[in-house]
């Protein structure tokens, strides 16, 4: 599948704190948000089109408030886009999260974006008081008036979990007529039919075998024509685990202690052990879930992923474990000379090959 919108590659963090698994050191949180905007600005500078931090409140992260660090962000860049990866709209309240971004929107000259998910993580439920069994009632109900938010000034709105609005008016508004809203979705197909029948622009987080996301990516076009949305204003993002280094052997030994760690320490399946060698370069295999290698394999993975889902937005998940600073400019560095370049000069030749004049 082909697209007529330039392919865009951005850069996004959870702000990870795990403990070097070179030095034995912990990462100070201080020092990794001073990292993140310096990425950000190197971003920025390099041509990369967008820069997202996530949201948890857990030991092991530093960021629990994707606004505030993105806003810090914003008075750093210039022209690359600011996301959220992502918003935990089941425990958060619309009205603020619309707020804060608006705040972002305003400080970036209308460059903000919110990135709404449910979250992998539990620990918001009771932090900010709501009930784990009304995990997907909170964001449905949450999505919807974050909707009502940002098509109009002055809002009326009733719901369950929180109480009604009786044509209240929420100020001020962003730069762009409407902040944009992507829906994060890690593989679950009611998620992806809520996406498409809203039209909204969806991300899919590849944990798993790309491939197998390939039925999802028909589901949401297929939910958005139903529900009488334009195919062409659909977007499609891929998010994924990435480093990228001079040649392949370089990007794996590089990665791989960092990256087994940050498994082992933050997937439940893992039950606290390194991730093995060998399941490492499986994953990182030509059609498997990492994007872990030279410039030329990340390409061809991008591509391959693109002729499968038909996505228009790719972003690389960095620094993954505490990979150390200067490892993770290299990549990003590699990714704007030799990765992107590739990546739309050969969308660009199959779309014109699919429509020829």
């Amino acid at each position: 599948m082909t697209t007529t919108r330039p392919f865009e590659i951005g850069l996004f963090t959870f702000g990870e704190l795990t403990t070097d698994p070179i030095t034995g050191k912990p990462v100070d949180p201080a020092v990794r948000l001073r990292e993140f905007v310096d990425l950000a600005v190197l971003a920025d500078q390099a041509g990369l089109d967008v820069f997202g931090v996530g949201e948890h409140h857990r030991p092991d992260f530093a960021i629990a408030s994707p606004a505030v660090v993105l806003g810090a962000i914003a008075q750093a860049t210039s022209r690359i886009r600011l996301t959220s990866t992502v918003t935990v709209l089941s425990t958060s309240d619309p009205v603020k999260v619309f707020e804060d971004f608006t705040a972002v929107d305003l400080l970036s000259n209308g460059r903000a974006e919110i990135t709404a998910g449910r979250g992998a993580y539990t620990e918001s439920f009771p932090l900010f008081g709501h009930d784990l069994a009304d995990y997907d009632e909170l964001f449905s109900e949450k999505l919807d008036l974050l909707m009502h938010l940002n098509e109009s000034p002055r809002v009326t709105w009733s719901g369950r979990h929180r109480p009604p609005l009786d044509d209240v008016a929420v100020y001020p508004r962003p730069v762009q007529p409407e902040l944009p809203v992507w829906i994060a979705v890690g593989g679950t197909p009611a998620s992806v039919v809520r996406s498409g029948r809203l039209g909204l622009p969806t991300y899919f987080a590849i944990l798993g075998n790309p491939a197998g996301f390939a039925g999802l990516a028909d589901l949401y076009r297929t939910s958005a024509a139903a529900a009488g949305r334009d195919a062409s204003t659909l977007r499609l993002g891929v998010t994924s685990h990435t480093h990228v280094a001079a040649t392949s052997q370089a990007a794996r030994d590089t990665f791989y202690p960092y990256y087994a760690r940050y498994i082992g320490q933050n997937m439940p399946s893992a039950r606290g052990q390194l991730l093995p060698r060998e399941a490492f370069h499986e994953w990182a295999a030509p059609r498997g879930a990492l994007v872990v290698g030279s410039p030329q394999q990340v390409v061809e993975k991008i591509l391959w992923e693109h002729e499968v889902l038909g996505h228009d937005r790719f972003l690389a998940q960095i620094g993954l474990g505490g990979l150390p600073f200067a490892d993770t400019a290299a990549a990003i560095e590699l990714l704007v000379t030799e990765v992107l370049p590739v990546v739309r000069r050969e969308l660009s030749a199959a779309t014109v090959a699919a429509n020829p004049s």
